[in-house]
């Protein structure tokens, strides 16, 4: 009778281990994490919100390794898919992926499930079901903020440009979309001069985007709306250099100290504000949740916020300008 208890208590505390209870037995994943771009502060803050959820799990028992990996420039769609494509054959248990291009990482995404290796995507969607989950901000909400803020400012009257950022981002356009989907609904008397121009992936040439546009329609537009960080702050400078920083109602979408400082001075009137932070914790979150097997939501909002002049000493709005990086 004293085998058969020892036997049995010998195959229980296999069956412990076995199911990652105790620390020999603790689950251990490798989670590969691919940025647009390696260099800009908002990815660094992705990166510190990844490295918050790989630390909360490791208190929890589960060892999440992650792996930080991304292409140099945000316009990088090759060297992008070339690393995905690494971690592929590396064998990573996961990956969590913000898309250069909606369509151009399809391929390399369907190709890890074949793989057996799940990706969730962050910030920008990408058009394909093969994905776990999707956690963003809501850029066509964003867009939409954006145009209730510069219409008030008009008066629901004007001359409007829009400057775009990169053909084939998921998240600029449908912050554009969402842009142009409110001001012509709701601002019917504002006029959209110009709505097809690209700043491209570096504030040098959304600079260069901007200034042409000032220079053949600066004298007549009342209103500016650029849809991300690099396109934001090309336009700030070109107007700056123009002497027209303050006469034109301004409203850019990301955040920085530079526009921080600009709204202060009046030469900016609102930006609309992601949370990096949260946007690579929960990516990380869901992709652990489910190689752990448990539910995850195929959408996960990651929130937005328009800042102006007069709301952006408030704790929520620090919060969101100041992100952990």
């Amino acid at each position: 009778m004293k085998r058969l208890v020892i036997t049995l208590m010998f195959f229980a505390a296999l069956s412990f281990i076995g199911c990652g209870g105790g620390r020999s037995g603790s689950k251990q994943f490798t989670i590969a994490v691919v940025p647009k771009g390696t260099t800009h502060p908002f990815w660094k803050s992705v990166n510190a919100g990844a490295t918050k959820a790989a630390n909360d799990y490791k208190s929890q028992g589960v060892d999440v390794n992650l792996i930080w990996k991304g292409p140099l420039r945000e316009d990088d769609r090759e060297q992008q898919i070339q690393v995905v494509e690494g971690f592929i054959s590396q064998g990573v248990n996961g990956i969590v992926l913000a898309p250069l291009d909606s369509k151009a990482l399809i391929r390399p995404v369907d190709e890890a499930k074949k793989a057996g290796i799940p990706t969730v995507i962050i910030d920008s969607a990408l058009e394909t079901d093969a994905i776990v989950s999707f956690a963003a901000t809501d850029n066509r909400k964003g867009g939409n903020m954006a145009a209730e803020r510069l219409g008030e400012l008009l008066g629901g009257k004007g001359k409007v440009i829009m400057l775009r950022y990169l053909e084939g981002s998921a998240s600029t356009t449908d912050r554009e979309e969402g842009f142009l989907e409110v001001m012509r609904s709701k601002y019917p008397n504002v006029e959209l001069v110009s709505t097809d121009q690209y700043a491209g992936a570096t504030r040098d040439s959304a600079k260069r985007a901007a200034e042409n546009l000032l220079q053949s329609l600066g004298d007549q537009i009342n209103g500016v709306f650029a849809s991300n960080e690099p396109a934001t702050t090309g336009m700030l400078l070109a107007l700056q250099d123009r002497g027209l920083a303050g006469k034109i109602e301004f409203v850019g979408f990301d955040s920085s100290p530079q526009f921080v400082e600009a709204m202060k001075n009046n030469q900016m009137q609102g930006i609309v504000v992601q949370n990096p932070f949260a946007i690579g914790e929960l990516g990380v979150e869901a992709m652990v949740d489910s190689l752990l097997g448990r539910p995850v939501e195929k959408r996960v909002n990651t929130g937005v916020m328009m800042i102006t002049p007069e709301n952006m000493s408030s704790p929520e709005a620090q919060m969101l300008l100041n992100p952990p990086i």
